[in-house]
């Protein structure tokens, strides 16, 4: 499993309050940006520390996951904007309603007002065989992620533009049920009339996978060390046991009995 450093973490959150802070003007009616800004302050504490997922084969289900794959999205979402534009898309959006969309897209995945969405997984069995890390908190009352995400900004009385609705709404795609109206219609007149939820979904489905390449990356890394270091082990096994050959049978029984011990230590640990 990934692991964030605190200074990540950290690191991470600040990129984040920075971007609220650069992306919406301090004059905004209703003054959103001084409300979003005490949201976050808020949920600071578990928001900075929360997973974007709860099983290890997902994407960023590591402490400190979700704020990582929030700044992805944001990213992707700036990058295919430029890219719709250069291929002479119709863009009726600003980038602040793209990032206000982007950032909150997942903020259900936060909990409610007082608990978290997710919470670690306690029974090793599903840890090991399902690769549960997380799971999610049955004294939570049921809502769609997106739901749960309007229903916060809504507790801060953060206001957003139609374009932002939709984005927000729409960025899961097909995935969600509910979104199958709005994607699916046979009414040219209820098409949608932006491009953002497509780019939304486009870079939130673009981060994911890429953060499941970087977790699988890693696994396969970290596996290839393992038997790396398992094989040039059993190497300087064989060797030494060559070597004291001609020593006597109980030197050659201490020799490798704390060799064996090595071994055991160097692959799980000292015990």
């Amino acid at each position: 499993m990934k692991q964030l450093t605190p200074e990540q973490i950290k690191d991470n959150w600040d990129k984040l309050i920075q971007l609220i802070k650069d992306t919406f003007p301090e004059d905004y009616p209703d003054n959103r940006r001084e409300k979003l800004l005490k949201m976050y302050h808020y949920f600071e504490d578990r928001m900075c520390m929360a997973p974007a997922s709860g099983k290890e084969h997902f994407h960023n289900a590591h402490v400190g996951g979700y704020v990582e794959h929030v700044l992805h999205v944001i990213d992707c979402a700036v990058q295919l904007k430029e890219v719709w534009v250069n291929n002479n898309a119709k863009i009726n959006f600003t980038d602040e309603e793209l990032i206000f969309a982007a950032m909150h897209h997942d903020l259900g995945k936060v909990g409610d007002m007082d608990k978290d969405y997710y919470v670690p997984q306690d029974s090793e069995w599903h840890r090991k065989n399902r690769g549960e890390i997380f799971t999610h908190n049955g004294e939570l009352s049921y809502m769609t992620v997106t739901d749960r995400a309007i229903f916060l900004l809504g507790q801060f009385q953060i206001p957003m533009s139609e374009n932002e609705y939709i984005g927000l709404r729409l960025t899961d795609g097909l995935y969600e049920e509910a979104n199958k109206s709005y994607y699916i219609s046979w009414n040219p007149g209820w098409a949608l009339k932006s491009n953002i939820a497509y780019i939304l979904h486009q870079a939130d489905s673009m981060a994911t996978h890429i953060e499941y390449d970087m977790w699988k990356h890693g696994v396969e890394e970290s596996e290839k060390k393992h038997q790396e270091k398992y094989q040039n082990l059993l190497g300087n096994l064989k060797t030494d046991d060559s070597e004291s050959k001609e020593k006597p049978a109980e030197a050659k029984e201490v020799n490798l009995n704390k060799k064996s011990k090595d071994l055991f230590n160097e692959l799980f640990g000292d015990v």
